[in-house]
């Protein structure tokens, strides 16, 4: 698994939470000297100054939505104080986070927006083994995602782990929870929703700003993605594009998911889950 394409994960996942050179490094399985240098050959961007300026990128659009409080914005970018945050805006942009605010857009910034990982096809696809599910409910956070915005996924399963513990009728606490990311109500243009979410009895305690989906009963062909999950698009890349249209099976028009249980590490992303895709003959 690439080093670069390792941080590049574990850096949308940690975006708010203060990072280090050293702690990237060790995720990509590979020394800081070679974390830099391999970061900067998949990438074109020093790895630190690619953190900075997701950070600066988002608290820009922060600022544009009308955050009342720039130190509050700047504490969330892993400044501390006002000052060192304008130094840094303006290095970045040209412009106070000031005008930004009083703009209420980021059309004239040149943005970084976060860079998609690997998704080459696999050589060596294990096969599915098939189940029928029961239909059940999945509560979560959910984004529209498309073709350029889908490096926000594991920021989104970042704020989905702080705020699980807000969804209520919660099916098997404990070692036995799972966790689910559903790709639902997908269109011609390729965009799609998606949910990080935990499995649940009902939605009607569900608070205002969690995300909702049934999922029906259905036949799945469920596949084991064993490495990384930064690798994940490589693995689904490989099913839609090389194992579906082989397999002799049309695709159902069904949400497919991943599915994820006690033996994945969300600090990680090591451990394996599975990714379930809804067939029929």
């Amino acid at each position: 698994m690439n080093p670069a394409h390792r941080a590049l994960w574990f850096i949308e996942s940690h975006l708010a939470e203060p990072l280090t050179l050293d702690e990237i490094a060790a995720i990509g399985g590979v020394s800081r000297f070679h974390m830099v240098r391999a970061f900067a050959a998949a990438t074109g961007l020093p790895v630190m100054r690619y953190v900075r300026a997701r950070r600066l990128t988002e608290a820009a659009r922060s600022l544009a939505k009308g955050a009342p409080d720039i130190l509050g914005v700047a504490l969330e970018a892993d400044y501390g104080s006002h000052e060192a945050f304008t130094r840094a805006f303006r290095d970045q942009f040209g412009t106070t986070p000031e005008a930004v605010r009083a703009a209420t857009c980021v059309n004239t910034l040149k943005l970084q927006e976060p860079i998609l990982m690997e998704s080459k096809m696999l050589d060596n696809l294990a096969p599915p083994r098939f189940e029928t599910a029961k239909a059940f409910l999945v509560a979560g956070l959910g984004e529209r995602i498309s073709c350029e915005n889908g490096a926000i996924i594991p920021g989104l399963w970042h704020r989905f782990h702080q705020e699980v513990a807000g969804i209520p009728a919660r099916a098997g606490q404990g070692k036995n929870q799972v966790a689910y990311g559903v790709c639902c109500n997908g269109d011609d243009a390729g965009n799609f929703d998606y949910i990080a979410g935990v499995e649940v009895a009902d939605f009607s305690d569900l608070p205002n700003g969690f995300s909702r989906i049934r999922i029906p009963e259905q036949r799945y062909a469920v596949f084991t993605h064993a490495d990384h999950v930064a690798s994940i698009r490589r693995t689904v890349n490989t099913i839609w594009n090389h194992w579906l249209p082989a397999s002799g099976l049309k695709a159902a028009d069904a949400p497919n998911f991943e599915r994820y249980d006690e033996k994945f590490d969300p600090m990680t992303g090591n451990g394996g889950f599975e990714i379930w895709i809804p067939v029929r003959e």
